[in-house]
């Protein structure tokens, strides 16, 4: 694989490769020293012109335990500030002689016009509303492995998922509904008629307002961060309106399957869409997918970077 930019890209069978190998790192990560030298001699470089904690903490993390070299780019602190365009930054950098780029930017497409401007692999760690592939990886890594089931094509067949929240503003509910119903999901997207996407009525995607309509049926329950940092207009006319009909609280979460999981991406706005402490759900699984963020990341940079054979990452 060259790139990693969007789910559609891997397909089924790209997913299900990912999945296996993260299954690899997991052992890897539990090694007393967690390092192998898959990437020995690579430079993976950080490429976010958006604000990120957990993604690129994981990034830099799986990079690290696979031995490549990180170079962290801080834009801040760079020529960008003088004027200087994603385009001439791209091709600076490339001739230090880069591996691959990990690109985090609030435009949607820019992880694809980045890669024809250097020789070097893509990964997209996030692109406007529109992708975050490693986080839908993760998320299926986690639904599987939490649920005891195979990396197979059809891992999460029978499952119905409801994703709950801003979806028209998240890239990880775009990414998580094609990986989701690629591996034989159903998935249920609960929100105001106002943070629905144009496009949703084209999704594999059952619709709803109705939190409550669903709550008790499902087995897994992904709750969406308000992303009022992307919002354009007032889209709800009340924060506590909007908790009281699309927030987990105690009662929703009384009413959840013993077996349920409760996920979130992070980070999490408490009060709003999280009116229960996650830590006191039996099946919340939030700080899990953190942890598996690494080894997943760590799947995706052999993949793209590393030898065929993942014997080589032991």
């Amino acid at each position: 694989m060259k790139h990693l930019r969007g789910i559609p890209e891997l397909g089924v069978e790209g997913i299900v490769r990912i999945l296996n190998l993260a299954d690899h790192m997991v052992e890897v990560n539990r090694r007393p020293v967690p390092k192998v030298p898959a990437l020995v001699g690579r430079t993976v470089v950080s490429l976010f012109f958006e604000d990120s904690t957990r993604t690129r903490i994981s990034f830099e993390t799986a990079a690290k335990r696979l031995s490549a070299d990180i170079m962290t780019f801080s834009v801040s602190t760079s020529s960008v500030n003088k004027g200087e365009s994603l385009r001439d930054t791209i091709e600076t950098v490339s001739a230090m002689g880069v591996a691959a780029f990990i690109v985090r930017h609030k435009t949607s497409g820019v992880p694809w016009q980045v890669s024809q401007w250097t020789d070097a692999s893509i990964i997209n760690a996030g692109d406007g509303w529109h992708q975050h592939p490693t986080q839908a990886l993760l998320d299926c890594h986690t639904i599987r492995t939490e649920l005891g089931r195979p990396a197979t094509e059809d891992c999460l067949a029978g499952l119905r998922i409801a994703i709950v929240g801003d979806v028209r503003h998240s890239r990880v509910a775009r990414s998580d509904i094609q990986a989701f119903t690629a591996l034989g999901a159903r998935v249920v997207v609960v929100a105001p008629r106002t943070l629905l996407p144009p496009e949703v009525h084209t999704w594999p995607v059952e619709v709803t307002s109705d939190l409550d309509s669903v709550v008790a049926d499902v087995d897994v329950v992904y709750m969406l961060r308000m992303q009022r940092e992307r919002m354009s207009e007032a889209l709800v006319p009340d924060l506590g309106e909007y908790s009281n009909r699309f927030g987990l609280d105690h009662a929703r979460a009384a009413r959840l399957r013993d077996e349920c999981l409760v996920m979130h991406p992070g980070p999490m706005n408490r009060g709003v869409e999280m009116l229960v402490d996650p830590a006191d759900l039996r099946r919340s699984v939030v700080t899990r997918q953190v942890s598996n963020g690494v080894a997943v990341r760590m799947a995706v940079l052999f993949d793209v970077l590393g030898d065929t054979n993942p014997e080589v990452a032991s």
